[in-house]
């Protein structure tokens, strides 16, 4: 199946988090600023290329999409609430608009 490329939402992912995403760890990917039209989101990381497919989307401010119920599906490697929210806020330094989380599953061909 073929996609237009204007129309696949593009991440740029460090290593980690990527190979979270590629391990299926991470189910939920948070970005600063208003969702992203598309359907598959593309993550790219160095020479790496991972397309998963979006299935939900959520849009607020960071506590809010991130919570009890999901932060272990956003951050994996966080074991309190705080450490997904201080490691989210670290990438985001000084930010605090609104915040985009997008469900993602495997992408299947």
């Amino acid at each position: 199946m073929k996609f237009k490329v204007s129309n696949l939402p593009l991440f740029r992912t460090k290593k980690e988090p990527f190979e979270w995403l590629r391990s299926n760890k991470k189910t939920i990917d948070v970005r600063r600023g208003n969702p992203r039209n598309g359907e598959i989101a593309v993550y790219l990381s160095g020479r790496s290329v991972l397309r998963m497919k979006i299935i939900r989307r959520e849009t607020g401010k960071l506590a809010d999409i991130v919570r009890l119920d999901n932060f272990r599906l956003v951050i994996p490697s966080a074991l309190i609430l705080e450490d997904a929210l201080d490691y989210l806020r670290g990438l985001y330094i000084g930010y605090e608009g609104v915040f985009s989380a997008y469900y993602i599953v495997p992408f299947e061909n």
